[in-house]
């Protein structure tokens, strides 16, 4: 953990250096994650299509949960690297404690309820049949996991914004390995039921470690302030808001893939789980630019903060140019991997988006990153909005019975990046509205950095 003044950071000496030593292990330990997600697609997939479609339906459904409540690890990180660049560790104790009780409680609460909505929710995103069983199956075992993964989350989130990265990489890795080798030995035995073992089962490993390391750490309260954790959670209302929209959007492609047909279901599985995966590779960059961008902000080194989040926002677009270049020069063995043959027709031609949207999407998640760290929640929120309804409008108007309809459910995901990069690098530079970086509004402070 940091324990150098602001002055003394190393990323005004070599920046591009320091970045990429903070990155490295985000990405590494973000990628595990959509890591595992293709290995339970490629292990399902093995069983036919119904199943890997009801997986899709069952994470897309998780994933919605979780990320509405993704705010309490980013609002934790952006408190915690707030009050480092201040001198403020007793805040930072007090934040993260309040945030761990909160985050128990929801889970605790999330549980009870998908329990008993489970077969509504799978019936809402499209699933029928022989899909829908296996999805609630799925589904009503990995919410055991949910104070797991918001524990996990939430200890993240305090490790980051002390600028940690190394530890939660190591959870990560070692999480999604013990959910790998769990999925080779349970999934044929068990099929998707095995899965969702696995899944539990590594979740839980992993959130012991995180709150070991953070207690040791950090420290930790056993006193819940109500009046404080109202604050925690007005201050994630926009992410909440934000979180919600996005997953919206999400769960209505999901949807209409699935109305197209069971082979539309699984294609669409697979070309989100790329899509995911590809995305963390540059959100790496976003969740680094939040900790120095929210430190700098902190100590009142504004210019600073606007050199690391411009810095951040070049090697993302890099990033986002090589992604797409790997991507391709993989097509046939992503196909081979992820692809049930009788879904590879439908599959391909969305494929050639997902290859597209990879610059665009990196600003999009690198300016995320920016602006959780200078604590914008409300643009984010607004951007979200527009975006949203911009997506919802392409989706709304997919006639599933075209024989285009899945190609026209991933160009409705090129509107929607298109729309939060644009206006999240615009909010950085020139700095429109009320940004937190704007240049007009720089002090005289100087930042002394090299391009080392």
């Amino acid at each position: 953990m940091m324990n150098y003044k602001p002055d003394q950071h190393p990323f005004l000496v070599r920046p591009n250096r320091t970045l990429m030593a903070l990155s490295i292990p985000i990405i590494l330990s973000l990628i595990a994650e959509p890591i595992t997600g293709i290995v339970d697609t490629a292990f399902v997939a093995q069983l036919g299509a119904a199943p890997l479609a009801a997986l899709g339906v069952g994470t897309t459904l998780l994933s919605t949960i979780l990320w509405i409540f993704n705010f309490l690890g980013i609002s934790t990180q952006t408190e915690v690297a707030h009050a480092l660049g201040a001198d403020q560790r007793n805040r930072a104790v007090e934040i993260t404690s309040i945030a761990l009780l909160t985050g128990i409680a929801v889970s605790l609460v999330l549980l009870v309820l998908g329990m008993i909505t489970a077969d509504s929710l799978s019936a809402v995103l499209g699933a029928t049949g022989e899909v829908q069983a296996a999805a609630n199956a799925y589904i009503r075992i990995r919410l055991f996991a949910l104070p797991a993964v918001l524990m996990t989350l939430i200890g993240f989130g305090a490790l980051r914004g002390l600028q940690d990265m190394r530890t939660p990489f190591l959870v990560a890795v070692t999480i999604n390995g013990m959910n790998i080798a769990l999925d080779a030995l349970l999934v044929p035995r068990y099929g998707i039921a095995g899965a969702a073992w696995a899944t539990v089962a590594s979740q839980w490993v992993g959130a012991v470690w995180t709150l070991i390391v953070v207690i040791r750490g950090l420290g930790f309260i056993p006193y819940y302030d109500w009046a404080k954790a109202r604050a925690l959670v007005q201050v994630g209302g926009d992410l909440f808001l934000r979180t919600g929209l996005l997953t919206l959007f999400l769960l209505l492609t999901t949807r209409v893939a699935n109305q197209i047909s069971p082979e539309a279901g699984a294609a669409h599985q697979a070309l989100r789980t790329v899509f995911l995966f590809s995305g963390f590779l540059t959100d790496g960059l976003g969740v680094t630019a939040q900790s120095l961008v929210g430190y700098f902000l902190g100590a009142n080194r504004i210019e600073t903060a606007r050199y690391a989040a411009g810095l951040a926002l070049r090697w993302g677009f890099l990033f986002g140019l090589l992604v797409t270049g790997v991507l391709f020069l993989s097509t046939g063995a992503m196909i081979a991997l992820l692809v049930p043959p009788e879904a590879v027709t439908v599959f391909e031609p969305s494929w050639l988006v997902v290859l597209l949207l990879q610059p665009l999407a990196a600003l999009a998640f690198v300016t995320d990153g920016i602006h959780w760290g200078t604590g914008d929640y409300a643009f984010i929120r607004n951007a979200m909005l527009v975006a949203t309804a911009c997506g919802t409008i392409l989706i709304a108007a997919v006639d599933v019975t075209d024989s285009n309809a899945l190609l026209w459910v991933w160009g409705s995901y090129i509107v929607f990046m298109g729309v939060r990069g644009v206006f999240g690098v615009m909010r950085v530079w020139p700095g429109f509205g009320r940004s937190p970086l704007r240049a007009a509004s720089l002090p005289a402070e100087r930042v002394d950095v090299t391009a080392g």
